[in-house]
């Protein structure tokens, strides 16, 4: 628990990055006690260090004394700048796709890519607080639902559907670009096997028994759009949603209880009010809520599209990532929300960043072994959990042995398992989404002078949130203002 300053005496950017920090601390703001909480304080020193690495060996500026904390504005600032991109944002520079190149990354100039930066802050300004509380009480919201301690969502990109060979083709000449002989030589083989099959139909229902014997659910991002030779040239749109091979994937995905949500075309970028087209050709095809989106080739305008995507009635974006190496683009490994100085009325949208793709490795840093992905992919596990966090990965559906990699599937599985094994809550994006959202309305409504706690959230019918004491015991229940 704790008391937060005057938001009046807060700048907008201010007022975000310090809600950020709390709701990623787990700290509980309140709004009235009988007896002494902790208190933050906003802080005017300007500290030592100017880059993110030495506001990080500084411990972000946070201090600590009794019954006090501080936090600087220079941290509120440069979390706010590391959150929205600024730097991204600022640059003209863009790659072939269009895209804002990672190079331009203010974590990746300072290689700390790999470090959810952010969610550390968070954890040192809750170990401060624990410092500076004493006998006075503690109360933080459990991280996630069922008394797990960190959570994992895979996701998949369906690019592929039809004209299979075509693809296959590419990926071995790909292979044979790299030197993979042997493995360009066991994709040919498997293809020239399949040739009377439909090896993406194989591909799509070997995954889905996959996470179907480990009781877990996805979320798969859908094309949904027109194809043209154009489009299919520049490797955006290659399938018409309406077609047969489409439907059965579409039917099969939502059967087995997943998640379906837009894989926005190029066009969405350059032409964003098609968001909303796409947006209603998907769910006319599901009968069912597309809540979330992200972008093919992760080609997005940051804050113009993420604005447009709230506006078409989408929850949740998850195209902030890396296209080419892993890690954690935005410095968070979590849920979080959207904000841009420039369209702060997006704020209720939020980010869903993904900080692991296959291709990242295999197209982009020439990591061709199956094995050698989920290493890197477990690597992120380790971190995300310590700090309680979010892992969300892609896994291209069509990585089979006919379409050029050979050995992916039985990778995929050991990922899943690691993900079991490790304890994680595995569930799809909209409802981490929507349980993170709840998570964050957690306000103490009173603390009485006996010690009694009352805690409210707005949360929906039959969700479960629990408050935990700073070593995580001593569980109390959340009354939840029922959501409609």
């Amino acid at each position: 628990m704790i008391v937060l300053p005057d938001r009046a005496a807060l700048a907008p950017a201010e007022q975000y990055a310090l809600d950020l920090l709390v709701d990623l601390s787990r700290l509980v703001p309140a709004d009235h006690a009988e007896v002494d909480l902790v208190r933050l304080v906003i802080g005017e020193e300007q500290g030592r260090g100017s880059s993110i690495r030495a506001l990080a060996a500084e411990n972000w500026g946070i201090t600590h004394g009794d019954g006090i904390v501080v936090v600087p504005r220079r941290t509120l600032a440069r979390i706010t700048d590391v959150v929205s991109g600024a730097r991204e944002r600022r640059s003209s520079v863009r790659d072939r796709f269009g895209r804002v190149p990672s190079a331009e990354n203010a974590l990746v100039s300072e290689g700390l890519e790999r470090d959810p930066v952010v969610s550390r802050a968070a954890l040192a300004l809750r170990q401060a607080v624990v410092a500076g509380a004493a006998a006075r009480p503690v109360r933080l919201v459990a991280p996630w639902p069922d008394g797990r301690r960190w959570a994992v969502a895979f996701t998949h990109d369906l690019d592929v559907v039809s004209l299979w060979p075509a693809f296959t083709l590419l990926r071995i000449g790909e292979l044979l670009g790299k030197r993979e002989g042997g493995r360009a030589l066991r994709a040919a083989r498997a293809a020239a096997a399949a040739i009377a099959r439909a090896p993406v139909q194989d591909a799509v229902q070997a995954l889905l028994a996959m996470e179907r014997s480990r009781n877990v659910v996805s979320t798969w991002f859908i094309l949904c759009g027109t194809p043209t030779l154009r489009t299919m040239r520049a490797g955006d749109l290659t399938y018409r949603p309406e077609s047969r091979g489409a439907r059965r994937i579409l039917a099969a995905v939502a059967s087995a209880g997943h998640e379906i949500g837009l894989h926005g075309s190029f066009e969405t970028m350059e032409t964003p009010a098609r968001f909303a087209p796409q947006r209603e050709r998907l769910i006319a095809l599901t009968n069912a809520a597309v809540q979330g989106v992200r972008q093919h080739f992760l080609r997005i305008q940051p804050a113009l599209s993420e604005h447009v995507m709230a506006s078409a009635g989408f929850t949740y974006d998850s195209t902030r990532g890396f296209a080419d190496r892993n890690g954690f683009r935005s410095g968070v490994a979590d849920i979080f929300p959207v904000w841009y100085d420039d369209a702060p009325d997006i704020a209720s949208f939020s980010e869903a960043p993904f900080c692991w793709m296959d291709r990242a490795l295999s197209k982009y840093r020439g990591t061709e072994d199956p094995a050698a992905w989920v290493a890197d992919a477990i690597e992120l596990f380790t971190t995300c959990r310590e700090v309680e966090g979010l892992w969300t990965g892609i896994w291209h559906p069509n990585l089979a042995a006919p379409l050029g990699y050979p050995g992916a599937p039985e990778a995929y599985a050991g990922l899943l398992q690691a993900a079991i094994d490790g304890g994680a809550w595995v569930d799809t994006l909209s409802n981490i989404v929507g349980w993170r959202t709840a998570r964050r309305s957690v306000r103490i409504r009173t603390v009485a002078a006996d010690g009694r706690i009352e805690a409210y959230a707005s949360a929906p019918a039959g969700m479960e949130l629990m408050l935990e004491d700073a070593c995580g015991a001593h569980r109390e229940r959340v009354f939840a203002d029922v959501l409609p």
